[in-house]
Formats: C-alpha cells, sequence, structure tokens
C-alpha cells in the first residue's frame, strides 16, 4: 500500500518560511517523480513544484526564487522550502508521486491527505 504523508505545515507571518516534508512508503521512492500541489479556498489545485529522480526540477512562476523543492533517497523524503511566504501561498499542499516528470495533475498516481499552510499579512 502506497502512502505519502505530509508534514510541516502550520501558520506563519508573511515573510517567514516553512518547510513542507512528504515521506513516501510503499512504493520505489528513487523510481518516482515527486511533486507538490496546492489548493487554496475556493480555487482548482494548482501545480508548485517538482522533482525528477535525477534531480531535475521546475516551478510554478508564482513561487519561483522563493520555494525550493528537493529530495532524499535515502529517506523516502521529498522537501519543499518555502521562503519571503505571502498571504496568497496560503493553501492545502499535497505532495504526489508519478512516474513521469510533469506538471500536470493527471500524470501523478499517488498522493498524499494534505498540510494546511496559512500566511497571515
Amino acid at each position: 500500500q502506497v502512502q505519502l504523508v505530509e508534514s510541516g505545515g502550520g501558520l506563519v507571518q508573511a515573510g517567514g518560511s516553512l518547510r513542507l516534508s512528504c515521506a513516501v512508503s510503499g512504493r520505489t521512492f528513487s523510481s518516482s517523480t515527486m511533486g507538490w500541489f496546492r489548493q487554496a479556498p475556493g480555487k482548482e489545485r494548482e501545480f508548485v513544484a517538482a522533482i525528477s529522480t535525477s534531480g531535475g526540477t521546475t516551478y510554478a512562476d508564482s513561487v519561483k526564487g522563493r520555494y525550493t523543492i528537493s529530495r532524499d533517497n535515502a529517506k523516502n523524503t521529498v522537501y519543499l522550502q518555502m521562503n519571503s511566504l505571502k498571504p496568497e501561498d496560503t493553501a492545502v499542499y499535497y505532495c504526489a508521486a508519478g512516474p513521469v516528470f510533469s506538471r500536470y495533475e493527471s500524470h501523478y498516481d499517488h498522493w498524499g491527505q494534505g498540510t494546511q499552510v496559512t500566511v497571515s499579512s
């Protein structure tokens, strides 16, 4: 059974930082592309960042330069370091695993339950 468990969300003031983690079990982590998506209240879920099996990365324009995605294959964990947070970053953040390096939800076949990030102004 594949499980993705996010942690690290919380409440932070604008300009602050948070680091999200996503621990993966039941799947060959090192051969999986990992992605982060987010869904704000009343909005559709959107792509945030992805990291390939070889460490290549891609980011949404809205977070480029502020967020960093990384992975530790020894720990089966993917991270999302979020700096210079803004109120508009408030959302539920989801990690996802898939077989291809992609920005599209449909290319990911396993998802975590989500973790809330709230940025106050």
